[in-house]
C-alpha cells in the first residue's frame, strides 16, 4: 500500500481560523492604552498626551477613521503623531479626515518610512532573517529600488495648516495653559534620515519640560536622547511585533530594539543616565500583511505627572 502524506485537516482548519481572526477581528479591534509616567518637575500640573502612530491608512478603512476621530473625546492637552500614516498613495485625504478632530488640539509629528515610500509585498520571514543578521531597513540593507513615492508633502502641508509642529530633525515648542514644553524630533532612522547633530545638546533650561520624538526606536537614537538627558522618548514603528505568540510575546521589532521593549512603557539607559521610553504598537498594518495576532491595534493616552 502506498503511504499518503499530508497536513492534518485539524491543523489546516486551525490555521485558517487563526488567519480569519487575525485579519477580520483583531486587526480592527482598536484599543486605548493608558500609561502614567512620572517625568515632570515636582509641583507641575499633570499633562495628558495622546500618542497616535502607524496608522498605515488604506482607502476604505472607515472603522479605523471613525475610531481615530473618536479619540478627540479624550480632550488631551496635546497630540504626538509618531509617523507611518500612509500605506496607500491615495490615503492622504482620509488620514487628514480621520485626524481632523485631533488637529483641533496642539500637536506635533515626525514621519516614518511609509509616509515617504509606498509598501512592497515581501515575505514576512524576512523580518526574522533581518533580526538574525542585524540588518533592518536601510541600516545594512541595499537601498530601495523602484520604490513608490507617497505624497508626503500633502500630508505635511495638512498637518502644518492645522498648527501641528513638524519635528523633522529639529526642535519646537508648545505652551499649554502656561506650561512651556520643548519637543525635539528626528526623521526616520529606519531609512537613515535621522540627523542627531542638528538637535544635539539636550533640553533647554528655558522650558518647563522637554521630551523627544522619533518614529523608529533604533538604539543609536535612544542612546543619544538618553545621554542628552531627555526624560521621555516617544516612538512607534514596531507594531508591537504585530504577529505575537500568546504567553511569549513578539518575535521581531523591525529594528535593533530588543523584543522585551517592543511596545508600552520601559526605560533606556545610556552613559549613566536613564530615560523613560514609550513605544506605541500603532493602529494599523502594512497593506500587504493586514493581520495582527495577540497584539491589538492601539493609541496611547500618557498622563505625565511629577517625579517622586
Amino acid at each position: 500500500m502506498r503511504a499518503r502524506y499530508g497536513v492534518p485537516l485539524g491543523i489546516v482548519a486551525a490555521g485558517a481560523a487563526g488567519l480569519v481572526y487575525a485579519a477580520g477581528f483583531e486587526a480592527r479591534s482598536f484599543r486605548l492604552r493608558r500609561v502614567t509616567v512620572p517625568v515632570l518637575p515636582p509641583g507641575m500640573r499633570p499633562l495628558r498626551v495622546l500618542q497616535v502612530s502607524d496608522i498605515h491608512m488604506v482607502g476604505g478603512q472607515r472603522k479605523k477613521q471613525r475610531w481615530l476621530q473618536s479619540l478627540a473625546g479624550l480632550r488631551p492637552d496635546f497630540v504626538i503623531n509618531t509617523g507611518d500614516n500612509l500605506s496607500d498613495p491615495e490615503g492622504v485625504p482620509e488620514v487628514l479626515d480621520a485626524l481632523g478632530p485631533l488637529m483641533e488640539f496642539p500637536g506635533a509629528y515626525v514621519f516614518g518610512s511609509n509616509d515617504y515610500y509606498g509598501p512592497k509585498l515581501r515575505n514576512p520571514a524576512r523580518y526574522l532573517l533581518e533580526k538574525a543578521s542585524g540588518r533592518h531597513g536601510l541600516n545594512g540593507n541595499a537601498p530601495a529600488v523602484g520604490a513608490i513615492h507617497n505624497p508626503w508633502e500633502d500630508l505635511r502641508d495638512g498637518f502644518d495648516a492645522a498648527g501641528w509642529l513638524n519635528l523633522t530633525n529639529t526642535r519646537g515648542a508648545l505652551k499649554i495653559e502656561g506650561v512651556s514644553i520643548e519637543l525635539t524630533g528626528l526623521d526616520d532612522p529606519h531609512i537613515k534620515r535621522d540627523r542627531y547633530a542638528r538637535v544635539a545638546g539636550g533640553p533647554s533650561e528655558s522650558y518647563d519640560f522637554s521630551l523627544a520624538v522619533v518614529h523608529a526606536p533604533y538604539l543609536r537614537v535612544l542612546d543619544a536622547f538618553t545621554a542628552d538627558a531627555y526624560p521621555l522618548i516617544l516612538a512607534g514603528h514596531t507594531h508591537g511585533g504585530q504577529l505575537c505568540i500568546p504567553f511569549y510575546g513578539a518575535l521581531v521589532t523591525n529594528c535593533d530594539l530588543d523584543t522585551d521593549r517592543v511596545k508600552g512603557l520601559s526605560t533606556h539607559t545610556s552613559e549613566g543616565r536613564t530615560s523613560y521610553l514609550h513605544v506605541s504598537a500603532g493602529c494599523g498594518t502594512n497593506r500587504y500583511t493586514p493581520v495582527r495576532f495577540a497584539c491589538p491595534p492601539e493609541a496611547t493616552l500618557l498622563t505625565l505627572v511629577g517625579r517622586e
